[in-house]
């Protein structure tokens, strides 16, 4: 019986990927990211986004991710977060470190909804390189290298956005490929 329902639902599950490819919904680590849906909803979703939505519940954002905004969200990937030193990310979701958590969070969210077109043409317009002021009160350095945003944290980190203009129903998803860090 097990077995006939798992190919029920693989079945369904295909048939909706499918549909969502044919609707033209963006796909984020095979998952589809309905523009419907909120930040969080659509994240929650994601394969390659889950300690991200880990650290967002940890850091106790979640009712905040999934309000009106907008939002323009940098997401780091798993592998993003795997980049870091060994003991980090587990040491950031102790209730302890919820704090430093939600600064390190809050500094992937601009507020608006800046899309890849809008910050191409502010990086332009600013001589090659635009400066964010993050929700937790930093800055970070937006430029291209060729055809790639590129994100330079205060720290001098810099992370590559790899898949631009996630449209959610309260903002923008920006995946990018390393975790930014604030002052």
């Amino acid at each position: 019986m097990k077995l006939k329902f798992a190919i029920v639902f693989t079945g369904l599950a295909a048939i909706s990927l499918a549909m969502a490819a044919q609707n033209n919904v963006p796909m984020v680590g095979g998952a589809p990211m309905y523009p419907a849906k909120n930040i969080v909803e659509n994240a929650s979703a994601a394969p390659n986004l889950t300690t991200l939505v880990a650290a967002i519940k940890a850091a106790g954002l979640v009712d905040t991710l999934e309000g009106p905004g907008p939002f323009t969200v940098f997401a780091p990937t798993n592998d993003a977060f795997d980049k870091l030193p060994p003991g980090t990310v587990d040491n950031l979701i102790k209730p302890e470190n919820q704090n430093a958590l939600k600064k390190i969070l809050t500094y992937h969210v601009v507020p608006g909804r800046v899309t890849a077109h809008k910050l191409i043409a502010m990086i332009k317009k600013d001589g090659g390189q635009t400066q964010l002021k993050t929700v937790e009160g930093g800055t970070i350095t937006a430029m291209l290298d060729g055809d790639n945003v590129v994100l330079k944290d205060e720290k001098g980190g810099i992370a590559t956005v790899t898949q631009a203009d996630v449209m959610q129903k309260n903002g923008v998803v920006h995946v990018i490929n390393a975790v930014l860090m604030p002052n």
